[in-house]
């Protein structure tokens, strides 16, 4: 995996050449075998691009960036291509001569070929960046779904763009600034779904298009989507099975292509275990597996993934991550994932990516199925409350439904346990997508309560900014009855990839690559036409992959409830950390930033030390908020911020590898 950088200028921005290093350099950890820049000029006109390098095809050749033959195409790109040999001998047919063996000659020489059009016959995860030199032409272009990040800026006339955001503020022809219209939605969902970064004036380039920049102007295409279900489904429930088999395992085989070590991270759950079951029949040696897990075995999966393990004969390897390497390390993985961390799970994924990194250089990863084939409880749950809410509705006037009913929930005499599930059904929300979609399960901060959060003068700025609007863009742009169809685009466009930027950020901060075998476009686009049936059954989702997984793996893996990945977070706070918290949030930096109301901070700390309320989520919000801020804005360095984070703690334990 590599990172890529291109600037094109036609106003004074100063040597471009050092504006480029600096890019290329801020992602070393991207690519630390080899770097390059390459930059042109023709009148007014400069361009740049530049590439970092981590070695994973053609060891030996491969270098970038890349010219093609006649050095009048220029190319920089971070990606593989699981086709690239077939598309190879096609190119070679029509006369196109090849100086390596690498998949990125092969996009290089498809773009001559086929021009934007070339990006629809890949198959794999990519972002590049296309320099014409006879057309002044810079063509740009992201895969399918996401998996490859891109980010870009226009200013004064001009283009910046890389693979980090981090690597476009290097550059230094844009200012680290907030994008204040876009913190409503950030502390609603702890993620942004649309094209805006938190970072004003830089733009994330969303999947499936592409991007082509010329004479001063950018021009954005979508090439891809997720295709609408068929009307009619005429394959048997057997058929699909074997026909998802068959692409699942294809998938499989094309991501181990590789001429470094690879191996797998493993969680002991249906999907990594899935993976990890194919790549053992295919590897010709043992296959290496990692695992990451926790003093405390309620939040450890390493029982789960040592019985796998064990099944497949793997080399196996454990990290145990203590609360001082986690909070050591955040401020650090803040950096790398250049917005606020949204889940604790990040800073979990880069310890056992840097363990992997000692054994491998590739692995695979279980991201992408829970989206396609409904994994979460979220969906069975919504379909039950749009099955029963609207005969709910129309038996009960409003005003009983709001101010006696949901009003008095929380005073019913009820086990606690029992009165949050009632408060995710239709008696504590309305039928707006809005709430009983969007509140219900992903909101941490819901918009109603943001006079609370934020400090008046911020309020004030941005209280007519809907934080729902790209969600439900997204949800309302699926023209189909099939609710879970709906809510499963709205996921892959939206929360699948925020994990897939975790992703790749945490495992290229460890300088591994990682390949997701679920979201091979082939996959997504049969997933759509799986029955409903075929994904949620009862309380239990991804059945399709349960039962196509029979034949290799055991029951007790297949039928295992989905826990997710949890981080004993709180748990921590209740050890000592919370005063890591204190330190952070209830500072005068915090106050002069004038977004986060204090009394709203004091609040939320007070009722979750007396235990009254639990709000784990919206600490550690406020938290990662604050951190990225005084990094990203404030200019304070990752190792700062963890010194004093450490400072406040110094009784726990360091790291321990075992295996």
């Amino acid at each position: 995996m590599c990172g890529i950088a291109a600037l094109i200028s036609n106003s004074n921005h100063g040597d471009v050449d050092l504006s480029l290093t600096a890019m290329v350099n801020a992602m070393h950890h991207r690519g630390p075998d080899a770097s390059g820049v390459r930059v042109f000029q023709k009148g007014a006109e400069v361009v740049g691009v530049g590439h970092a390098r981590l070695s994973i095809i053609d060891l030996a050749g491969g270098r970038q960036p890349m010219p093609n033959e006649d050095d009048s195409m220029w190319i920089t790109y971070n990606g593989e291509i699981y086709n690239h040999l077939e598309l190879r001998r096609e190119l070679q047919a029509r006369g196109h001569q090849y100086r390596s063996n690498s998949d990125t000659e092969t996009v290089l020489h498809a773009y001559e070929e086929w021009g934007p059009d070339c990006v629809k016959r890949f198959n794999g995860m990519f972002a590049f960046a296309i320099w014409d030199k006879d057309n002044q032409t810079l063509f740009v272009a992201r895969d399918r779904l996401g998996i490859k990040p891109l980010y870009y800026a226009e200013c004064q006339g001009s283009l910046v763009l890389a693979s980090e955001i981090k690597a476009v503020l290097a550059s230094e022809w844009i200012e680290a600034s907030i994008n204040e219209e876009r913190v409503p939605e950030q502390f609603t969902f702890g993620y942004l779904a649309g094209s805006d970064t938190l970072f004003k004036g830089i733009k994330k380039l969303m999947p499936g298009h592409h991007l082509v920049y010329r004479n001063g102007q950018a021009r954005i295409t979508q090439y891809w989507d997720i295709p609408l279900p068929t009307d009619h489904q005429t394959s048997s429930d057997e058929d699909l099975v074997d026909e998802f088999s068959e692409l699942f395992q294809d998938s499989v085989r094309q991501r181990m292509m590789s001429d470094v070590p690879l191996g797998v991270f493993l969680s002991g759950g249906l999907d990594s275990s899935s993976i990890a079951s194919l790549m053992a029949r295919e590897m010709p040696g043992q296959l290496k597996t990692f695992s990451v897990g926790f003093e405390a075995d309620y939040y450890s999966e390493f029982d789960f993934a040592r019985e796998v393990a064990a099944t497949l004969d793997s080399d196996h390897h454990e990290v145990v991550l203590t609360p001082k390497a986690f909070f050591e390390s955040l401020p650090m993985l803040t950096w790398h994932e250049d917005e606020p961390i949204r889940s604790s799970p990040s800073i979990a994924l880069y310890h056992v990516a840097k363990l992997a990194r000692e054994h491998v250089t590739v692995v695979l990863t279980g991201e992408g199925s829970d989206e396609l084939f409904a994994g979460y409880d979220r969906y069975w749950a919504t379909l039950f409350n749009m099955r029963w809410g609207k005969p709910y509705n129309a038996m009960l006037p409003k005003i009983v439904r709001e101010q006696g009913l949901k009003h008095t929930l929380w005073k019913w005499p009820l086990p606690l346990s029992l009165k949050k599930k009632i408060s995710h059904t239709f008696v504590g929300h309305s039928m707006d997508p809005a709430e009983i979609v969007f509140d219900n399960f992903y909101a941490i901060f819901p918009q109603r309560i943001h006079e609370a959060v934020f400090t008046p003068d911020f309020y004030a700025r941005t209280r007519h900014v809907d934080p729902y609007a790209d969600n439900l863009r997204f949800y309302n742009h699926r023209k189909t009855k099939n609710t879970l169809d709906r809510l499963l685009y709205t996921d892959q466009k939206t929360y699948l990839l925020e994990l897939l930027m975790k992703q790749d950020n945490m495992s290229m901060a460890a300088s591994i690559e990682s390949r997701v075998p679920f979201l091979d476009h082939r996959l997504v686009e049969f997933a759509v036409n799986v029955p409903n049936r075929l994904k949620v059954r009862q309380q239990a989702g991804k059945r399709i992959v349960k039962d196509a997984m029979a034949k290799f793996l055991p029951e007790s893996v297949r039928r295992r409830k989905k826990t997710g990945f949890p981080v004993p977070f709180n748990d921590w706070l209740k050890r000592g950390f919370d005063s890591t918290l204190k330190q952070i949030l209830i500072d005068d930096r915090v106050e002069d930033r004038n977004i986060l109301s204090r009394s709203c901070i004091e609040q939320l700390l007070r009722e979750h030390q007396q235990g009254q309320r639990d709000h784990t989520e919206a600490l550690w919000t406020m938290f990662n908020f604050e951190v990225w801020a005084r990094m990203f804005i404030d200019g304070e360095r990752p190792e700062v911020i963890s010194d004093e984070l450490m400072g406040c703690n110094s009784h726990a334990d360091v790291p321990a590898a075992i295996g």
